[in-house]
Parts: C-alpha cells; sequence; structure tokens
C-alpha cells in the first residue's frame, strides 16, 4: 500500500486529461465540507437519553458545538503542520490519511455516542476529523496550480467550491438518515454518524487515486508563460516555505484571509436568527418583533430562516468559482479590493434595510456578500502562487489557513457578544445587530488597507536555480519525476485522448449528481422566502 501511495506513483503519463483533476478534488471537498453541517446533530444529540425530550444526563447545545470550533482550529493548524509533508509527499498520500482522519471521526464520534462520552465526539469529528479536514483541504491547491497554470484561480475554484456545498449534500442527508435510524430507543444519529463516515470514506479514497501531478517542466499544449514584468504581481520564483514566514506579504495576505473570513463567517452561524430577530412578524405577513409570535408562526418564521441561511450557503459556493475565475482575468488584488470595498458597503448598508423592514433588499445584501466571502477562500491560493511560485505553494497556503482558525473564532464571539452586549443595554432585538454590521464593515477596511500593501516580493527572498532543483530532487523519489527532460515535456503535444474524456465525464457526474441534489434541496427550502 505504501508504494501505491508514493509520489511517483502518481506521475501523470502522455494521454491524462488534466480535467479529471477537478471532479477528484471536488470529491475530497464535497466530503470535507459536511463540517459546516453539523448542526443538523446539535439537536437530536441534545436528547440523546430523554430521545423525545432532553432528560437529565443530556448534552447541552453549547456542549456540543464545540465540535465546530475544534473543525476549523485543527483545520488550521493540521495544515500548517502538514503543509510541507504534503509537498514532499504527494496529493495522494495527503488525501488517503485524510480519509482515514475524517472517516474515522464519525466512527470514533459514534462510539462517543453509544457510550455517551462526549469526550469521544470531540477528540474522534472536533480534532481528528479537524485534521482530516486540514489535509483534505490543502491536498489538491499544489496540484491543481500545477495543472492550470492558465486558470489558476478558476481550477482552485472549482474544488474549493466543493468545501462550501459539502454541507448542502451532507446536512439533508444527514436529516433522512436520521429520521430513517430513529426508534423509540434511540435519536438515530449513531447510525447515521457510522453510515455517513463510510460515504465519505469511499468518496475520499476514489479521489485520492484519482489524482495525479504533471511531470517536471510539463506546461498545456500551445499555452505560453507571461512574460516578466518589473512590477508584476506574477513571479517567476520560487520562495523557500522555511522562509515564507519572513516576507511581509506573506502576513498582510494573512491579514487579509482573516479578516475577510471573520466578516463572514460569524453572520453564517447566526444568519437564520439574525433575519427572525430582525423582521420577526413581518417575514409571514404579520407584524410584531418575534417575541409576540404565536409558537405556530414562530415554526414558520424558523422555517424562512433555514431557507435564509440555505440561500447563503448557495451564494457561498457560487461565489468560490466566480470570483476564483474572475480574478484570473482582472487579477488577485483587485479581485480582494472589490471585496472590502464593496462588502463594506453592504454591511454598513445591511442596517438601513433592517430599519425599512425590506426583506428583499436586507437578503440581497447578505447573498452578495456571501459570494465574496466564498470568493475569498477560492482566490488566496492563486494569489500566494502569484507572490510565491508554485514550488512550496500547498505547504504556504497550509500555514496561511491558521488565519482561518483565527476567523473561526474572531467572527462568531463578535457577532455574539456584541448582540448580547446590546440587549443587556435595552437595545431591541430588531436592532441588536446594526452596531455588529457596522464593526464588519470595519475589519473589511482593514483588509483594504492590508490588501493594498501587498506588493511583488523581492528578488532576494526567491531560492536560486540550485537551490531549487535540490529542493525538487527531495520530492523525486527514484528520479521518476525527472525521467523526461523539461524540455521535450514542453514541447510535446499531450492532447488528451478520447478514453479521457469519458472518464472526466465519469468524474463530473460522480460528483455532478449528488451537487445537483443538494442544490435543489437547498433551492426548494430558500423558495419559503419568496412565497
Amino acid at each position: 500500500m505504501s508504494g501505491l501511495l508514493d509520489k511517483e506513483r502518481t506521475v501523470a503519463k502522455p494521454g491524462f486529461n488534466r480535467w479529471l483533476v477537478p471532479p477528484a478534488a471536488l470529491a475530497i471537498h464535497l466530503s470535507i465540507g459536511m463540517a459546516y453541517g453539523f448542526s443538523v446533530f446539535w439537536l437530536p444529540l441534545s436528547r440523546a437519553i430523554g430521545i423525545t425530550q432532553s432528560a437529565p444526563g443530556d448534552w447541552k447545545i453549547s456542549t456540543l458545538g464545540w465540535m465546530f470550533t475544534l473543525f476549523f482550529v485543527f483545520l488550521g493548524t493540521s495544515a500548517a503542520v502538514f503543509g510541507r509533508w504534503l509537498e514532499r509527499n504527494g496529493p495522494r498520500k495527503a488525501a488517503v490519511a485524510a480519509a482515514f482522519c475524517w472517516g474515522g471521526g464519525f466512527f470514533i464520534s459514534a462510539l462517543g455516542v453509544h457510550l455517551h462520552q462526549i469526550a469521544l465526539l470531540w477528540i474522534g469529528s472536533g480534532v481528528i476529523g479537524g485534521c482530516g479536514l486540514g489535509l483534505g483541504y490543502i491536498s489538491p491547491v499544489s496540484t491543481l496550480i500545477k495543472w492550470f497554470p492558465d486558470k489558476r484561480g478558476m481550477a482552485t475554484g472549482m474544488a474549493i467550491m466543493g468545501f462550501g456545498g459539502g454541507a448542502m449534500i451532507g446536512a439533508p442527508l444527514a436529516d433522512r438518515l436520521i429520521k430513517l435510524y430513529a426508534t423509540p430507543t434511540s435519536v438515530g444519529v449513531k447510525e447515521t454518524f457510522l453510515t455517513l463516515g463510510v460515504i465519505y470514506f469511499v468518496a475520499m479514497l476514489v479521489g485520492a487515486f484519482l489524482y495525479r501531478i504533471p511531470p517536471a517542466g510539463w506546461t498545456p499544449p500551445g499555452w505560453t508563460p507571461p512574460a516578466k514584468k518589473k512590477d508584476g504581481m506574477i513571479t517567476h520564483g520560487h520562495v523557500h516555505i522555511d522562509a515564507v514566514h519572513k516576507i511581509p506579504q506573506f502576513w498582510f495576505l494573512w491579514a487579509v484571509l482573516c479578516l475577510n473570513v471573520s466578516a463572514g463567517i460569524g453572520i453564517i452561524g447566526m444568519a437564520s436568527p439574525m433575519l427572525q430577530e430582525v423582521f420577526g412578524g413581518k417575514l409571514i405577513g404579520l407584524g410584531g418583533p418575534l417575541a409576540s409570535l404565536s409558537v405556530a408562526d414562530k415554526i414558520r418564521t424558523a422555517s424562512i430562516g433555514a431557507g435564509f441561511a440555505g440561500l447563503l450557503s448557495l451564494f457561498n459556493i457560487a461565489g468560490r468559482f466566480f470570483w476564483a475565475s474572475m480574478s484570473d482575468y482582472i487579477g488577485r488584488k483587485r479581485t480582494y479590493m472589490i471585496f472590502f470595498t464593496l462588502g463594506a458597503a453592504l454591511y454598513a448598508a445591511a442596517p438601513f434595510a433592517g430599519d425599512a423592514k425590506n426583506v428583499a433588499l436586507f437578503v440581497g445584501l447578505f447573498c452578495v456578500i456571501l459570494t465574496m466571502y466564498g470568493g475569498g477562500f477560492a482566490t488566496i491560493p492563486a494569489y500566494l502562487a502569484d507572490l510565491f511560485g508554485t514550488q512550496f505553494v500547498g505547504a504556504i497556503h497550509g500555514r496561511l489557513l491558521t488565519a482561518w482558525s483565527t476567523a473561526g473564532i474572531l467572527g462568531p464571539v463578535l457577532v455574539n457578544y456584541i448582540r448580547e452586549f446590546q440587549l443587556k443595554r435595552g437595545v431591541p432585538n430588531d436592532a441588536a445587530y446594526n452596531t455588529t454590521l457596522y464593526i464588519l464593515a470595519g475589519l473589511l477596511l482593514l483588509g483594504f488597507l492590508a490588501n493594498i500593501l501587498v506588493k511583488p516580493v523581492a528578488a532576494k527572498h526567491f531560492m536560486s536555480d540550485e537551490e531549487l532543483a535540490r529542493e525538487r530532487a527531495l520530492g523525486q523519489a527514484k528520479g521518476t519525476l525527472a525521467a523526461a527532460p523539461s524540455s521535450a515535456l514542453v514541447a510535446a503535444a499531450w492532447h488528451p485522448s478520447r478514453a479521457s474524456w469519458i472518464a472526466v465525464a465519469a468524474g463530473w457526474i460522480f460528483v455532478g449528481v449528488p451537487l445537483a441534489w443538494g442544490i435543489l434541496q437547498t433551492v426548494a427550502k430558500a423558495a419559503s422566502l419568496f412565497r
């Protein structure tokens, strides 16, 4: 098995179709993206003992919610720690490790439910599963960038949109499985964990074994690298992973990602209650605040709130592909300038839409905001490759994801605690988010300043030709990657075979069918906003 996972076994041969790599990456990202949908388990697990209602000894939702925090802390930590190992050992080995961590985390969590031990859920899904998130998230980045030097943003956008879309598939699937497995003595979560663990493990292994890396010196047939520009933002050199933390641009991009994510992630977590509290009875054609509604009417508004959360997920996914692809044409720096200026303006406008009780405008503002939240994730790998080169881009991306871990704590804390502070001061529920939204707009303006400071990396930071050759040799066990001269590979026409297009079609069907099903489920829920 170890030989099967070795990096040299993943080197593509002439006739390989590079368009098979994006669906392989999507298979990984759609699986680990279920992390965003874990809230579907909170209510059933909060009555794991009482079954129909919470009983003494049952877990509190706030206790279960620590799994969500652990996800993103260990995602960033594992991505930073194992990024260099991934570059040396290749994406297949990393993706297989991710499959064992993510799928195995579900199995350990199922044991935790069976034994009613919360520590096993934290360790299984939170810690071990979180490491699977980190390894799975960065596993395709370097590979896609090397296969698509002509479309860096689009390629990473296709893969990373899967992380945003995973919950659209996983959450409704988990909900159906819970109902299927529920009995008078079980809420059905243990069995659902076991089922999902098997499904995700298999799907991630399929993606892992579809991974291929290009031979050294490969470029797309007919593509010519852009000419060097004195002050261009796209480098032709490569920065060593051990030197990147000494370069100011890395920390400016760290701030760019952290501030963009902080502004969006807190809103994602509070989207449903925010809509209900801001508009109350207006959502169902009645007047008055949410607290004044009957139980039946609150259930109706909750359904609409869930539809709003689903709609935001859909725009989050669309933004990952749209903005990352757009960045190939307008540049990464300009793309982030749009994120920060437009995003700040939309956040500042949201309180006015809420005060005017204009539901359509309020929803529309946040839908656009979420496209830029998702677009920030998908554009950052290409931004890193532009500045620091492609040799260590996966490892550098892994270290930068610690900004996501930081934002995963900062964003929700800002949204939740400022809201509570406002309520204690006597601010009405429908206005409790206004100050928060202005603060989030301020965060984006700080991000704008950090992005302005990003300049081309100085030549002194790049590896010499000898250092680059030495690093590439370390990742070329048995010499397989260097078997063919670079000049011959560049000149060779690697035109995909007809059979390879059949494989590409099968790969896209494999990931496209469940993704389409998830989108349909989301659209059906979101339709409640417009009834």
